[in-house]
C-alpha cells in the first residue's frame, strides 16, 4: 500500500512566493497542494471546505493575518496542523502563533527541501521549532511562572512529556519505556488535555519554560 498523500493548503499573499511553494510541494511525490489562499479569511474558508492535512500559513497578510486565521481555524477544527511561514523580522509574532496552536514554524528563506521536511514533520505530529529562536524566547521570560507540575501530571506523564519535547517519535518512546504506541498516544492526549494544549509544539515550549529540557 502506497503512503498517504499529504494534502497541503498554501496561504500567502505574495503570488511569486505562493507559486514557488506550490511548485516545490507538487514536485514531491508524497504531497499535493489542494488549495491556495491569499489572506486569512480565504484560509479559514478553504480549511473548512478542503480539510487539508497541513496548512502552510504566512503571518503578515491583508484583511486577516495568519495568527487570527490560525486561531479561527483551530476553533472550528482543533486537530488542524498549521505550519507558520515567517521571516526573521516577524519573530515577535511567532510565539503568539505557537501559543494559538500552530504546530510549528519555518523561515521563508529556508531551502525548499527544509520546507518539505517541515511539512512532513508537522503531518507526523513532530514539533517544528528553531532551537535558537526557542532559546531567545525563553530568555524573554525573566521571571517565568513555574507551574506545579506534580499536581498536574503523573510521574509517567512527566517522563513522556520530556521525551516528546525532545522530539522523539512515539515508536521510539514506546520502545524505550516498554509500552505500546497506543499507550503513548493515550498518555500524550491526557497531557495535552491537562495542560489545555492542542499540539506537541506547545509542549516543547512548556517543557523548556519549566526547565524540564534544555532548548537545544
Amino acid at each position: 500500500m502506497s503512503p498517504k498523500m499529504i494534502r497541503v493548503l498554501v496561504v500567502d499573499d505574495h503570488p511569486i512566493v505562493r507559486r514557488g511553494l506550490i511548485t516545490e510541494i507538487n514536485l514531491n511525490p508524497e504531497m499535493q497542494v489542494v488549495g491556495e489562499a491569499i489572506n486569512g479569511l480565504e484560509a479559514i474558508d478553504l480549511a473548512e471546505k478542503l480539510d487539508p492535512d497541513v496548512i502552510l500559513m504566512d503571518i503578515v497578510m491583508p484583511e486577516m493575518d495568519g495568527i487570527l486565521a490560525t486561531q479561527a481555524i483551530l476553533l472550528k477544527k482543533p486537530d488542524s496542523k498549521i505550519l507558520i511561514l515567517t521571516s526573521f523580522t516577524e519573530e515577535e509574532k511567532i510565539f503568539s502563533a505557537i501559543s494559538s496552536g500552530a504546530s510549528g514554524f519555518i523561515y521563508k528563506d529556508q531551502h525548499p527541501a527544509k520546507v518539505l521536511e517541515a511539512i512532513k514533520d508537522v503531518f507526523m505530529d513532530i514539533p517544528v521549532l528553531n532551537p535558537a529562536f526557542t532559546r531567545k524566547m525563553m530568555r524573554e521570560f525573566q521571571h517565568p511562572k513555574q507551574e506545579d507540575l506534580k499536581t498536574e501530571l503523573t510521574d509517567r506523564e512527566l517522563e513522556i512529556l520530556k521525551m516528546v519535547a525532545m522530539g522523539k517519535p512515539y515508536k521510539i518512546i514506546a520502545n524505550d519505556l516498554g509500552l505500546r504506541q497506543a499507550t503513548i498516544r493515550a498518555h500524550v492526549s491526557n497531557i495535552l488535555s491537562k495542560l489545555n494544549f492542542s499540539n506537541r509544539s506547545q509542549l516543547v515550549l512548556y517543557a523548556v519554560r519549566n526547565k524540564l529540557i534544555e532548548p537545544e
